[in-house]
């Protein structure tokens, strides 16, 4: 019965978060037609926040439940699943795309340095309070980088969009209004639209995650295995769905800022929410094997990314291999 309850809870919870990524990226992209902020900029920080509500959630119970292993291998294992599958899967079914090397290597950077620094901090084995402001203000450093480097070439759809048809997002005629007023309360619906999405996402990646956890838990695996593995596959959906959904909508730009943006928020922030709330231990021998391989699969994914420029079936194919190839390393 609790085996069913689990299968029926990821079915569900898939399903819900499915929808609500729709509405999530309607918003985001009314939100770029009417406001100054670039796409990649809405994707990097205002979404990779919001669809990583899940790891932050997780982070703050297993903090207050004295889990510092669910809390971190939750976190680390979210950034390698969305730097090689959630990255690897997009060319597969939205098309190709041009990157800037630049803000490839910018993001890259970031994350490569919160690994070391969250590794450094927790050679001690326990997580505190200190650790945790460091960590979220590394993401705040961070995130003024990545949004600086790229601010300067976006990546963009190899294939350009149909003669005589709009941009996606670009707002109807008469819908924006020329007052202040008619604007904010643009913004504003914007806003709500997607606070909703993401809200919809976030619900039904929780219910997921619980069934995933509960499935992995079953099998006897080590806390910060299951979560390294489990819990971070569940609580990256929103990512995943979000950016698939973004770029079907010809949103390269707000796709892979999510998918980068997350990556930087997984690193940082979230592993420091949970203990700026209640400090916790860890499992320092797992940890720094999470983050060594954590590391590895990031240098090679930005290498590769930055060597190509373009990011085509082949090198999506590349990533989603390298993601099952953590498995075999860490579970060896």
């Amino acid at each position: 019965m609790g085996v069913a309850l689990a299968v029926a809870a990821m079915a569900c919870g898939f399903v819900v978060a499915v929808l609500a990524s729709r509405v999530a990226v309607a918003g985001a992209t009314d939100l770029v037609a009417r406001s100054p902020l670039p796409p990649f900029v809405v994707g990097l920080t205002l979404v990779a926040v919001g669809t990583d509500l899940p790891e932050m959630a997780n982070s703050v119970t297993a903090s207050l439940e004295g889990l510092g292993d669910v809390n971190v291998g939750d976190s680390i294992g979210s950034v390698v699943t969305q730097v090689t599958l959630v990255l690897g899967l997009l060319p597969l079914v939205g098309g190709a795309l041009v990157l800037a090397v630049r803000q490839t290597v910018a993001a890259g950077a970031v994350i490569l340095l919160a690994l070391g620094l969250g590794a450094v901090l927790m050679r001690d084995g326990e997580l505190a309070r200190v650790d945790g402001l460091l960590l979220v203000l590394a993401w705040l450093g961070g995130s003024a980088l990545v949004w600086w480097a790229g601010g300067v070439a976006p990546p963009r759809p190899l294939a350009d969009p149909s003669p005589g048809e709009p941009p996606a997002g670009d707002p109807s005629p008469g819908e924006h209004t020329s007052d202040g007023a008619g604007r904010g309360e643009g913004l504003r619906g914007s806003l709500s639209r997607l606070a909703a999405g993401l809200a919809g996402v976030t619900l039904g990646a929780v219910t997921a995650i619980w069934g995933v956890v509960h499935l992995a838990d079953a099998a006897g695996l080590p806390l910060f295995v299951v979560s390294f593995f489990g819990a971070a596959l569940g609580t990256s959906l929103p990512e995943l769905l979000f950016s698939v959904t973004a770029l079907r909508r010809g949103e390269a730009e707000m796709a892979v800022g999510d998918a980068l943006g997350a990556s930087m928020v997984d690193a940082t922030l979230s592993i420091g929410i949970g203990p700026l709330v209640a400090p916790t231990l860890v499992s320092t021998g797992l940890v720094e094997r999470g983050v060594l391989v954590s590391a590895v699969a990031v240098v090679l994914v930005v290498a590769l990314l930055a060597w190509r420029r373009r990011h085509t079936v082949g090198t999506g194919l590349a990533l989603v291999g390298l993601y099952l190839g953590v498995y075999a390393v860490l579970l060896a």
